[in-house]
């Protein structure tokens, strides 16, 4: 197996993880000139109302920036030389259906017209993936999935 397909979606993946942290730090900075600039500007209940709507809106981009981070934390465990008989963190898992990464829920990459969905271990696909061997099928949706290679 190819070791730069497994370091291409490592580096999607870690991209991914990346990218949230700025869009939510970014968003988190904006909402702080925005509660800054409301208190400087009207009085009244419109001005309670917008700082209370403006805090509301950190709170959540809080929660969202400490669920990133703890996904950060979970994907510095993952091994990049991972390799296994069973499927686990790090697995690249190829079946008869598609192509799999098991490291975070990041969606599709395609390298060299070839389509890897990165997901992670608690993913309803993910958990029937978990611990499998060559050869072994899962039912997903309906269907059946055969496990061709693990590397």
């Amino acid at each position: 197996m190819d070791e730069s397909v497994k370091q291409q979606l490592y580096g999607f993946c870690k991209s991914f993880i990346e990218n949230r942290l700025v869009r939510i730090n970014s968003s988190i900075d904006s909402l702080q000139e925005a509660l800054t600039s409301e208190t400087k500007s009207s009085a009244g209940d419109k001005h309670e109302t917008g700082r209370a709507m403006i805090q509301l809106e950190r709170e959540k981009l809080g929660n969202q920036l400490a669920e990133a981070q703890l996904l950060q934390e979970l994907f510095k465990k993952i091994p990049l030389q991972a390799s296994s008989l069973q499927v686990g963190l790090g697995s690249l898992v190829f079946t008869d259906q598609q192509n799999y990464y098991m490291g975070i829920s990041a969606g599709e990459m395609k390298i060299d017209g070839v389509s890897y969905f990165a997901i992670a271990p608690n993913t309803p696909i993910g958990k029937l993936l978990l611990a499998k061997v060559v050869d072994d099928v899962v039912v997903f949706n309906s269907r059946k999935i055969v496990i061709r290679q693990i590397d």
